[in-house]
């Protein structure tokens, strides 16, 4: 096992630590707006040095370049979703958005 292997396995170790957090603040916090919270940093976090941990071990720029281009996309998605999500969540509670 190498140095390269050593350092790709502890920050993929790390990221996959940040989906745990994540997990179980879904879990525990109370409200939608705290559990959104938790899953969309702790999941673009998570998926960020798992995947920085991937490109450790990559051989090819064409596999570099896919890994930073799904995680790229995963951020543009994680936060359209936790925006509408928010957005349905306000309008069933009846909670009054400030203009």
């Amino acid at each position: 096992m190498t140095a390269t292997d050593l350092i790709a396995m502890s920050i993929t170790g790390c990221g996959c630590l940040f989906f745990v957090a994540g997990s179980v603040g879904m879990l525990r916090f109370p409200d939608v707006f705290a559990r959104l919270h938790a899953a969309t940093k702790t999941d673009n976090l998570g998926l960020g040095l798992v995947l920085f941990g991937l490109l450790w071990q990559a051989d090819d720029i064409f596999i570099a370049f896919k890994l930073v281009l799904t995680w790229l996309l995963m951020l543009v998605s994680s936060s359209a979703a936790c925006h509408l999500i928010a957005q349905s969540a306000l309008r069933s509670s009846g909670i009054q958005k400030e203009s």
